[in-house]
């Protein structure tokens, strides 16, 4: 029977000396993984910009003037190229995101296109689309899709100070209906948005609780984007970051943890230290949708540094 956790049990977690703490969340992450073996996923944008919610850190916000400019969805071929770098690169799942607070039901249909040719090429796919209803996951399903990525962002206490134009609840209802279709969860979270502790121990205790947990948990350090209201936050304290990493491998020890925006500007020894802390996923590429990636060269030679390899 799955285990529920506690705020406190979380908390006590979190507060334990650092080193302790890393070495619990490595322990459990050997008894779940290849102990030296990282997943690599690709993210591309596939409609860019003019999106009708307020999310405090976005580019892609109609609200903030961040001077990025609008793009319609790719066409199919496009995707089809980004899928056969990626799969060179040695990544084994193409993400793709499209800016908007849900489908309409031609950009639904281009969608599925996309997912059942990066199928054929034997790659995992995953969408991010904004919130769905029922019949929309049906579809998607159909189409063959691995994994839907719906990010809770922080806790819902402090939900309210980055998005009002959706509830936390909205974002649960979505991950609900994709997860009884039997569609693989992503969802994690952005750490630096103004948070405290409390509320990032918070985000990964209702992740950890949902009914199954996301088998893939996104970790993002708040990329500071000039002209969004987040622009000015301050620095997360790295060790923090590391700690809120192991909780959530600690409490989510069959998940794939990933490291994924903000990569660009932590360093190598913060970045291994993520490692240790149970962090087992990357995303590879210059760009996470709009905003800045580590560079592929750098990643490629830190893992190899490192001694580790790509797989599942």
């Amino acid at each position: 029977m799955k285990k529920s956790w506690t705020l406190t049990e979380a908390k006590d977690i979190f507060s334990l000396p650092f080193l302790d703490l890393v070495y619990r969340a490595q322990s459990v992450h050997r008894e779940h993984f290849e102990p030296n073996t990282v997943q690599i996923s690709t993210l591309l944008s596939i409609k860019t910009g003019s999106c009708p919610e307020n999310c405090s850190y976005c580019a892609q916000s109609a609200h903030h003037k961040t001077g990025l400019k609008k793009e319609p969805m790719v066409d199919v071929n496009t995707v089809i190229e980004a899928a056969q770098k990626a799969k060179a690169a040695g990544s084994s799942r193409l993400c793709m995101g499209a800016a908007g607070r849900g489908p309409n039901d031609k950009d639904l249909s281009r969608v599925c296109d996309m997912i059942r040719e990066v199928k054929k090429l034997d790659l995992e796919a995953c969408v991010t689309l904004g919130m769905l209803d029922a019949d929309q996951v049906k579809t998607l399903k159909a189409a063959g899709l691995d994994y839907y990525n719906h990010n809770i962002d922080t806790s819902e206490s402090f939900y309210p100070n980055v998005v009002t134009t959706r509830t936390f609840q909205d974002r649960l209802q979505t991950l609900d209906l994709v997860r009884q279709e039997g569609i693989k969860v992503c969802c994690g979270g952005i750490l630096g948005l103004g948070e405290s502790n409390d509320d990032r121990i918070q985000m990964i205790v209702t992740l950890a609780n949902f009914p199954t947990p996301p088998n893939s948990v996104p970790i993002n350090r708040l990329v500071k984007i000039p002209g969004t209201p987040l622009s000015d936050q301050p620095e997360i304290d790295p060790f923090d970051f590391v700690r809120t990493i192991a909780l959530a491998r600690i409490l989510m020890p069959s998940s794939h943890i990933r490291l994924s925006a903000g990569r660009e500007q932590m360093s190598d020894e913060l970045q291994s230290l993520c490692f240790l802390a149970g962090a087992n996923s990357l995303f590879l590429g210059e760009k996470l949708l709009t905003t800045q990636n580590a560079n592929p060269k750098r990643d490629h030679n830190l893992l190899s540094r490192l001694g580790l390899k790509t797989g599942h």
